[in-house]
């Protein structure tokens, strides 16, 4: 006797998981339909060439970027599959196309670890596109297939002969669902140097057929080259990257890691290739082999004395990591689905980091040395660090009398509608204090240039002035773990208002790295803006209209002639007037912000390594390159 429920069962669901969901709701597929969506779409097409290559098939990846909004990525892997699946009624290549969670991927024989971040696969590409069009080489012949917003517009046709194997995806996305489809290089470079990186020996090449620009990426040193990358505009303290990889069951982990004498860490943990921003158990368990084996080394060496004991944060002092993990059905949590939750995973990575980095310093003593006594100093600094917080911290941030005095605080008590401008200046900061709506805005004035945070411990930087009012005023903490927490943070918008001139573009370099390196999180949630006074204000007889930059002035220009023009050019905030003040940069109904967000961690490293740290001359190369596109750079 049939059960009446059987239509439930796997079979029939897996033929259900069709495209439209993906359509109606392409944010739960791919995160979101504004420009990081849209790059994500190359990813996921990427990821796929990338599986091959983890399988052992793939050796060369293109990525061709093309004037009419397309995009082609060519693989050398063997070639999805063409045959016929009886079981759908359709060929291998159209079911991988057409449904959801379809694929080798999900066959533990066919690829034992893959990557792909919500492990949607190319289906959701081609559901999210005007058009896709797959070209297939396998068995010495060429195959083609199209689809049209995901549906199949042709059979799989054999279209000529072949040498080699390989897929070429070609889409279009949908104007129709995404915010923009202006793809951007430099975005999408990031990601495919990580993966060159994460892949030993891969050579992955981008193209952008408009501007000619073309790009290879292929490090026979794997994860200890993207150490050196990140290390290369440092001073490094040990000459070679600490390096091993070791295995236990079907999880893989590799580790590449080497000390620089900056005091910031820099770890960056990957998963099958995803990139686990918000950390997991693989970070977890390497953090605490490090700390367990460092104190061991010293103790048995007698560097540390008697109950003294080194915390995770001095072990971590200037180090900047690549822990790279592979396994078999991960399961990532987490807001962005980016942190790693198997439990197994912890025990494994911190087992196999504790042997690995154990060879490492009994090995190498003249480098161990080395690593402990910066670790030992950042001891005492922390110390140290710890009882200039103590002053810092307030029992209860919202007692005005602990406030800092030159804060003009707001009214409202909810942080989600209030917002605080650090303002450079007094002059600036009085009239934003008249200018503000007191209800929700706050007004913070900075005297001078804050301290560069790229050039000094955590100890100096509590001791600067203006710092500790931003601290405070802001409410979070500064540094990471319990240092640090972002529900207290009393202001959800975080705006730099500083003049459009050289000084103003300094110090706004300077919040930004301090954001960065000590209250990131602040970054990532989205809390910290830049606010953009205008440069210029135009007068016609009556009329008046503020203007932003050159390019909006020549447009202006042109368009209400230049007779009879009265022009003022804006030097600093404090030039205008409160209300003035409050119309073009205070009022949310009329300002213009930029928000800043981290698109590339990596890049914004390098950045703030470059332009604030202590080598000359990649500060004097970055500037010769990127003199046409910077206004105000000051360094």
């Amino acid at each position: 006797m049939e059960t009446p429920n059987r239509e439930y069962g796997a079979d029939q669901i897996q033929v259900l998981e069709g495209l439209e969901p993906v359509r109606k709701r392409p944010g739960m597929y791919i995160g979101s339909t504004d420009s990081k969506g849209l790059h994500h779409l190359v990813y996921e097409v990427v990821d796929n060439s990338i599986d091959e290559a983890l399988a052992g098939y793939c050796k060369n990846i293109d990525v061709i970027l093309r004037s009419d909004s397309t995009v082609k990525v060519i693989d050398d892997g063997r070639g999805i599959p063409v045959e016929v699946l009886p079981k759908y009624n359709a060929s291998a290549l159209e079911v991988v196309m057409t449904k959801l969670h379809a694929g080798g991927k999900f066959d533990n024989n066919a690829y034992k670890v893959s990557g792909g971040l919500h492990g949607v696969g190319v289906s959701v590409v081609n559901a999210l596109s005007e058009w896709l069009e797959v070209e297939v080489k396998r068995d010495g012949k060429l195959y083609k297939q199209r689809y049209e917003q995901g549906k199949p517009v042709t059979k799989v046709v054999e279209i000529g002969s072949a040498e080699g194997t390989g897929t070429t995806v070609t889409f279009k996305p949908d104007k129709t669902i995404f915010e923009t489809l202006s793809f951007d290089m430099n975005i999408l470079e990031g990601r495919l140097r990580e993966l060159a990186f994460l892949n030993r020996g891969i050579k992955i090449a981008i193209k952008d057929e408009f501007t000619q620009k073309e790009q290879v990426f292929q490090y026979e040193g794997g994860i200890v080259s993207f150490v050196e990358f990140l290390n290369k505009n440092k001073s490094v303290l040990h000459e070679k990257p600490i390096y091993f990889q070791k295995q236990k069951d079907t999880t893989v982990v590799e580790i590449a890691m080497q000390y620089n004498d900056s005091y910031v860490e820099n770890i960056y943990a990957f998963a099958n290739n995803i990139n686990t921003h918000e950390g997991g158990t693989h970070l977890i368990g390497f953090k605490a082999a490090l700390t367990r084996v460092a104190n061991d080394y010293a103790k048995s060496k007698k560097i540390l004395k008697g109950e003294e004991k080194l915390s995770g944060e001095d072990v971590r002092e200037g180090l900047t990591a690549i822990i790279n993990v592979k396994l078999t059905n991960p399961q990532f949590e987490g807001q962005t689905k980016t942190k790693l939750g198997n439990s197994e995973i912890k025990g494994i990575v911190e087992t196999l980091v504790s042997e690995g980095l154990s060879e490492f310093l009994e090995e190498n003593p003249a480098a161990s040395k080395i690593i402990l006594s910066k670790a030992l100093e950042a001891a005492e600094a922390r110390e140290a660090a710890r009882k200039a917080r103590e002053l810092t911290r307030r029992k209860n941030a919202l007692e005005v009398s602990s406030l800092p005095g030159k804060l003009a605080d707001c009214s409202e008590k909810d942080p989600a509608h209030s917002e605080i401008y650090i303002v450079e200046g007094d002059s600036a900061g009085g009239s934003a204090k008249q200018g503000r709506n007191r209800r929700y805005q706050a007004i913070l004035p900075l005297r001078g240039k804050i301290l560069n945070v790229e050039k000094a411990r955590l100890t100096k930087i509590l001791k600067n002035e203006e710092i500790r009012a931003l601290i405070t005023a802001i409410g979070a903490g500064i540094g990471e773990g319990e240092e640090f927490d972002i529900n207290k943070a009393r202001y959800h918008r975080i705006i730099i208002m500083t003049d459009a001139d050289v000084d103003g573009s300094h110090i706004r370099t300077l919040l930004l790295t301090l954001f960065y390196r000590y209250m990131r999180q602040l970054i990532d949630m989205g809390f910290i803006y830049i606010a953009q006074p205008p440069l210029f204000k135009v007068k016609k007889g009556k009329a008046e209209f503020y203007v932003y930059n050159e390019e909006e002035l020549s447009k202006k220009l042109a368009e209400i002639g230049r007779d009879g023009i009265a022009m003022q050019r804006y030097k600093g905030l404090g030039e205008m007037n409160p209300q003035q003040l409050w119309d073009t940069t205070m009022n949310p109904e009329t300002r213009t912000m930029l928000k800043v967000t981290l698109e590339d961690a990596i890049k914004a490293d390098e950045i703030f390594t470059i332009l604030m740290g202590d080598k000359v001359e990649p500060r004097r190369e970055f500037i010769e390159k990127h003199a046409k596109d910077v206004k105000n750079l000051d360094v």
